[in-house]
């Protein structure tokens, strides 16, 4: 049988900035259960969640700049596939002004995700237009399997976006990492058919940007034109460059980005404080 083709839902966002910089931050892996306190390799997710919540908050009043235009939750927001756990990540969002735009990671239930995730108000559009920019939110997870896969309706929504905003910069946000991160480990859970996506991209002609979760830590690397970023966990954190599964020091974060009308991009990784989490260095896996 014949799926119908998934078509392009574009909603507008006006930048709060007037040279229209679009400000955003990216909140990733949450990983969060049903009980609050819940340990998850030695950190409770939501704890160190609303820690990060917290953060956020403090350092926009110490700025006193514009608030964010929006909040890309790129997947993992649940570890327990509970309602419950869906239901805090909301109240954790409920937190923060900007609007919350989310895809699914390998660890979410993508239906009771929606459903909760509607309840809570929070939008599932997943083009979004904002001043010279696009941001296209695309669907990953593959039933069953921790790596990822962009299905034939997935990339058809990146080639619309392509053809039909040729001059809008484009973020296209993901899941899993579509280029290797150096952790043999973690590098075999990736994006299986990133070429496919990489191909597309390479037919857009203004600047492009692929933005993942998955991988627990920063990472920002340029290859063929396209500029790849990851960012820390809400919670856990992984040791780069390992070849076999090994939890790392940094403490939890998240990034925030700004895109700027020309094209270029700036970001910063942001943690709390120093040993403010500590996760289970002996933990071998999860």
């Amino acid at each position: 049988m014949n799926q119908t083709p998934l078509q392009l839902d574009t909603i507008d966002i006006k930048p709060h900035r007037p040279d229209g910089v679009v400000e955003l931050l990216q909140i990733t892996d949450t990983h969060l259960f049903a009980d609050k306190d819940a340990d998850f390799l030695g950190i409770a997710p939501w704890h160190s969640g609303r820690a990060v919540v917290e953060a956020i908050v403090e350092n926009e009043r110490l700025a006193q700049t514009l608030p964010h235009d929006l909040i890309l939750a790129t997947g993992d927001l649940s570890q327990d596939n509970t309602p419950e756990s869906y239901r805090h990540f909301s109240e954790l969002m409920s937190n923060l002004a900007p609007p919350v735009f989310w895809l699914p990671g390998n660890h979410d239930d993508a239906a009771l995700m929606q459903a909760e995730l509607d309840n809570a108000g929070i939008s599932n559009a997943k083009h979004l237009l904002c001043g010279q920019w696009q941001i296209l939110l695309l669907d990953t997870q593959l039933a069953g399997e921790t790596h990822g896969e962009l299905s034939a309706a997935q990339l058809s929504l990146l080639e619309q976006a392509i053809e039909r905003y040729p001059d809008h910069h484009l973020l296209l946000a993901v899941h899993h990492q579509a280029i290797p991160v150096g952790c043999a480990w973690l590098d075999q859970h990736n994006l299986r058919n990133a070429d496919a996506m990489q191909a597309l991209l390479a037919r857009h002609r203004a600047s492009r940007v692929v933005l993942c979760g998955h991988v627990h830590q920063g990472f920002d690397q340029g290859e063929q034109g396209v500029r790849y970023l990851a960012s820390p966990a809400t919670c856990i954190q992984f040791k780069p460059l390992s070849d076999e599964f090994a939890l790392d020091s940094m403490a939890p974060g998240w990034r925030a980005i700004s895109l700027h009308p020309d094209g270029r991009l700036s970001t910063q990784v942001w943690r709390l404080p120093p040993h403010t989490f500590e996760p289970d260095f002996s933990a071998t896996g999860y």
